[in-house]
């Protein structure tokens, strides 16, 4: 009929309202849950990827210019009467700089510069590297599981004058005391306390090398 029209009952209103309120807060829970699992997989990811990295090395020292190096100690051939000269500070790039001379007189030899801390968990790693220019001459890395053994664990590396990182296997560190190698296993501990560089080629030269990381791999 023209000009008619239905009333809808209320209670049918009521109804229509209700859904209308039930569908748009589903909807809101809906966007509440795929925001909160989108963030939670960025968090996850986030986090593993911390992990990950965190767990992929544990550094030992990293030289900037603003590094204290009081706790690094030069140790020369004149503790046995010998007259080579190291020294060891930070450079204007911020690497550490372990340099010198090394003299043969008075039966010496050699200069090194050592450092001693409290104990590093060795954990799964599985090596040492370091990351350093040095001057085409051959250094040892030399660490001791206690600060108070006589010997240490010895590796040779030798230097080509560019920056590289060179990498030691710690079970191929072998124990040395003054140069001379002891009926010991390598090293197998799970800490050390000492890493230390040495300069002694068995002849008179200057030396100059650059570090600027040491961590564990």
């Amino acid at each position: 009929m023209k000009g008619s029209w239905v009333r809808i009952p209320a209670r049918s209103q009521k109804n229509s309202a209700i859904i209308a309120e039930f569908f748009y807060f589903t909807v809101l829970l809906n966007l509440i849950f795929v925001v909160f699992f989108i963030g939670m997989q960025k968090l996850i990811i986030s986090i593993l990827f911390l992990f990950l990295t965190m767990n992929s090395e544990q550094i030992i020292f990293d030289f900037s210019k603003d590094t204290d190096i009081s706790s690094w100690n030069v140790i020369d051939d004149v503790v046995m009467g010998g007259k080579s000269v190291g020294n060891f500070e930070i450079n204007d790039e911020g690497n550490a700089i372990f340099y010198g001379k090394v003299s043969l007189e008075n039966n010496g030899g050699f200069s090194s510069v050592r450092n001693q801390f409290s104990q590093k968990k060795i954990h799964s790693f599985t090596k040492i590297k370091v990351r350093l220019k040095g001057d085409g001459n051959s250094y040892q890395l030399r660490i001791k599981e206690n600060r108070n053994d006589y010997y240490s664990y010895v590796a040779t590396f030798q230097t080509n004058n560019t920056w590289e990182t060179i990498e030691i296997q710690l079970t191929e560190m072998q124990p040395k005391f003054r140069g001379r190698a002891l009926n010991l296993p390598n090293f197998s501990a799970d800490s050390f306390e000492e890493i230390a560089f040495l300069i002694g080629n068995k002849k008179a030269q200057d030396f100059l090398l650059q570090i600027d990381k040491i961590y564990l791999e």
